[in-house]
């Protein structure tokens, strides 16, 4: 097995980041392009393992679709082949044919797809067998709370339809700015959108799209782990930039700025992207995660270090991610002293620090989960870590290693009898 061991830094920290670009905007984007035929520019796609196989699927004229571990590319490939009257084979990894696809097949059912499940019902592999437009009908309900992706995924493909399509969300919504999001990249491509959040529906003409360039930004889920670097920085004089970060996002992650800032992290804005410089930390931070759960391992791992008491709700999505996270940050957590506690069933929980902290360099297992591997990796600003298989990164961030030993040490190890107690 595979690892890196992370050495902290000597001195202040004083980098310039180039961050990677957006894969929730490059996907998004990518499938929009898709519904023009390929006509539109597009401009710093991520180089993300998940935005690559969604590129290299949509090329691709072969019978099965293997988005390996990408949960994206599954959801918004499933309804893009769909509508497109494509006969496609969804599949993916052991883990992703866990993951529950059953709401959105439900949904393009109802539209007009012919989808059948190939092995258990409600998750993939699945086989797409065509699309007919005349059937179905222009206004559909789906439930909010389970999968954002579920949402954007109808939503991109909705001007296509005869009719259009207006979507009644049902029950409390998660990751509304992801759903946020999807909608202003179709707008900017001329899509006629009209979203009523006290009604929680959203509707779409059907008018096609426009095509024309789009620029992709840079990552605030990657940038997470530089705010997170900045936070546990020792020396006051420590400044981190990340490039290429805007103000004004469309990524509903960019809410790092104002969760960091309890945790000891101001940020100020330039015309290049973000700097980051060291304030006050605060005893305690609650923080409900609900429209942005991939930065809930990012802050819980933070927060233990400093020895912030954490409170987090929202944060159910992510048992049904790459791997489940709330159980894996409850086992890792542990590791580096402290822990993660269910205060009430599947809704809110506390991280606080342990009495006792190891004095030995953990080995940080990462479960096949990028978000782990990088969570977990600030620790080195404060203390040796060793990471298992690093490179889970190249699914969201394949330059990050590279980027951290911009700071600190970055050793490939290989497992023997040192590694690990």
């Amino acid at each position: 097995m595979n690892a890196v061991k992370l050495t902290p830094p000597t001195g202040s920290v004083r980098a310039t980041i180039p961050l990677a670009s957006s894969k929730s905007e490059s996907n998004r984007a990518l499938i929009i392009d898709a519904l023009t035929d390929f006509q539109c520019t597009l401009q710093n796609l991520s180089t993300a393992r998940d935005t690559q196989t969604m590129i290299r699927l949509l090329k691709s004229s072969d019978a099965t679709a293997d988005v390996l571990d990408a949960g994206t590319t599954m959801r918004f490939l499933t309804a893009y082949f769909a509508v497109t009257g494509q006969s496609k084979k969804m599949t993916g990894t052991p883990r992703m044919c866990e993951r529950p696809i059953g709401i959105l097949v439900d949904a393009l059912r109802k539209l007009g797809a012919d989808i059948t499940y190939l092995n258990n019902e409600g998750y993939p592999p699945l086989q797409i067998n065509g699309f007919t437009k005349t059937a179905g009908t222009d206004r559909i309900s789906i439930r909010g709370d389970v999968s954002s992706q579920y949402i954007s995924a109808l939503l991109m493909i909705a001007p296509t339809l005869p009719n259009g399509l207006t979507l009644e969300l049902t029950g409390s919504i998660g990751s509304r700015p992801y759903i946020e999001m999807t909608l202003e990249q179709m707008i900017y491509f001329g899509a006629h959108v009209t979203a009523d959040w006290e009604a929680n529906t959203i509707t779409v003409s059907a008018k096609a799209y426009t095509p024309g360039p789009y620029t992709i930004e840079s990552d605030w889920s990657g940038a997470s782990y530089w705010y997170s670097v900045a936070a546990l920085a020792e020396d006051e004089a420590s400044k981190i930039e990340l490039l290429g970060l805007k103000e004004k996002s469309l990524q509903g992650d960019s809410a790092i700025v104002d969760i960091m800032r309890p945790l000891g992290v101001d940020s100020t804005f330039t015309d290049t992207g973000v700097k980051l410089t060291k304030r006050p930390t605060e005893p305690s931070l609650s923080w409900d995660f609900t429209h942005c759960p991939d930065l809930a391992q990012t802050v819980a791992v933070c927060a233990a270090i400093k020895g912030v008491t954490l409170t987090l709700t929202g944060i159910e999505s992510l048992k049904i991610k790459e791997t489940d996270r709330v159980a894996a940050l409850q086992a890792e957590l542990q590791k580096i002293g402290a822990e993660l506690v269910e205060v009430e069933p599947n809704h809110q929980y506390v991280v606080r620090r342990l009495e006792t902290v190891p004095t030995i360099p953990a080995t940080i297992e990462t479960y096949d989960d990028h978000r782990m591997a990088m969570a977990f990796a600030p620790v080195a600003m404060q203390q040796s870590i060793i990471i298992e298989e690093p490179g889970v990164v190249a699914k969201s961030y394949p330059s990050f290693w590279d980027d951290m030993a911009r700071i600190l040490s970055v050793e490939d190890v290989v497992e023997s009898t040192e590694i690990g107690d």
